[in-house]
């Protein structure tokens, strides 16, 4: 096992997931209801799909484009992403 891989991954994936939306939705889903493992093993079986679809497009994208390539449309689409939900969000302040 390629553990520099793996550490870069798990602390970039943990820090970026502190704080995030996934989280609250966690916390709401636990603070009303007094099943802790069942939401526990929802949350945890939710994001292990959702990273696994996330390594299995990569890797097919990988076979398509270069690494760099895919590195800049993943950090664009992540600043488009934030950009769509903070003008969603003032948009429906407002309106």
């Amino acid at each position: 096992m390629d553990w520099k891989i793996f550490t870069a991954t798990f602390g970039t994936i943990f820090l970026a997931e502190l704080g995030d939306k996934t989280q609250f939705a966690a916390i709401a889903a636990s603070a009303q209801s007094k099943s802790t493992i069942e939401i526990l093993a929802a949350v945890v079986l939710a994001l292990a799909l959702a990273g696994a679809l996330g390594v299995l497009a990569g890797r097919v994208l990988a076979q398509f484009l270069d690494p760099s390539i895919m590195k800049w449309v993943s950090g664009i689409l992540f600043i488009a992403m934030g950009i769509w939900i903070l003008v969603g969000k003032s948009g429906a302040d407002l309106g």
